[in-house]
């Protein structure tokens, strides 16, 4: 197994694939999206100066936005391997990606309200270390911006202002109500990870895992399946559109998972990803050799 300073070099890479590469699935996406509105309207506009700023940064390995976000990683690995040391080297690798400009120095602390300066505080990066039985470890993370991670939300079930019950209509009603309210604010089309049950924070943390999945992937669960394709067709005619410019391109994609709860909570959690939806899977040999996934 590679040295802490190893595993800090080739999260480094991991960071520059998600803050400059955006994955094919959502680019594509993108182009559909361009594709589908009014040759010549605002939101039409708007997707094809999306399209060149992807275009630029893939092409200069340079941050696709100027916002870099918060860097949250999950990463399997081996039994025996010290997560306190993958911690240790993420959390370097986010100091060095910064001083390289692949990310924003974007770590506040909130008690002297001071920059940091080099892109890590308690919190940031937010990593998480999952053992599995492969000898291999993998790295699965996305930058996820300031703007989006603002209109994310989180409801309690029942919700009599939005007729909502606890089943799965209501959790339905709860994510469109999450779109809505954002009206593009958190640079739409969007995409959307959402987790209905949980406490308040393990429902959080698992929307975020959702947006992990490529956009073209099917929900293993046939009535999430369901539920998925019909918020994304909803969400779509909600008239809200790029950037909130109107249009037919509000949402990229729905992704919906689940969690145990107690009997007296019913959460349903929203986190709102921005176009920019910087995603980056690399996969890792003992030897150190890797795999891009995404």
């Amino acid at each position: 197994m590679l040295t802490r300073e190893q595993w800090t070099e080739k999260f480094v890479d991991v960071i520059a694939h998600a803050s400059s590469q955006l994955p094919p699935d959502v680019l594509a996406a993108l182009e559909r999206g361009r594709d589908a509105e009014a040759p010549g309207s605002l939101a039409a506009k708007a997707l094809d100066s999306i399209l060149t700023n992807v275009a630029m940064a893939k092409g200069g390995w340079q941050p696709i936005c100027q916002d870099t976000g918060t860097p949250l990683v999950w990463i399997h690995h081996p039994v025996g391997t010290s997560t306190r040391m993958l911690t240790a080297a993420f959390e370097e690798a986010v100091r060095q990606a910064t001083g390289k400009q692949l990310l924003r120095p974007n770590a506040v602390d909130p008690l002297t309200d001071k920059n940091t300066g080099h892109g890590q505080a308690p919190g940031i990066p937010s990593v998480h270390c999952e053992e599995w039985d492969e000898p291999g470890l993998e790295v699965r993370m996305i930058l996820k911006g300031g703007g989006c991670e603002n209109v994310g939300a989180q409801y309690s079930l029942p919700n009599t202002k939005l007729k909502a019950d606890r089943d799965l209509d209501g959790v339905r009603r709860c994510i469109l109500d999450a779109v809505a309210q954002a009206q593009g604010k958190g640079c739409a089309p969007g995409i959307i990870g959402a987790c209905f049950g949980g406490d308040r924070g393990s429902g959080f943390l698992e929307s975020k895992r959702q947006l992990l999945r490529r956009l073209d992937d099917t929900n293993p669960v046939p009535e999430l399946a369901a539920m998925e394709k019909e918020l994304y067709e909803q969400a779509n005619q909600l008239g809200i559109g790029p950037m909130g410019f109107g249009g037919k391109t509000t949402v990229l994609g729905v992704k919906v998972g689940y969690l145990g709860r107690l009997p007296a909570s019913y959460f349903v959690s929203v986190s709102y990803m921005c176009w920019a939806n910087r995603r980056a899977t690399a996969k890792f040999s003992p030897s150190g050799e890797v795999t891009w996934l995404d």
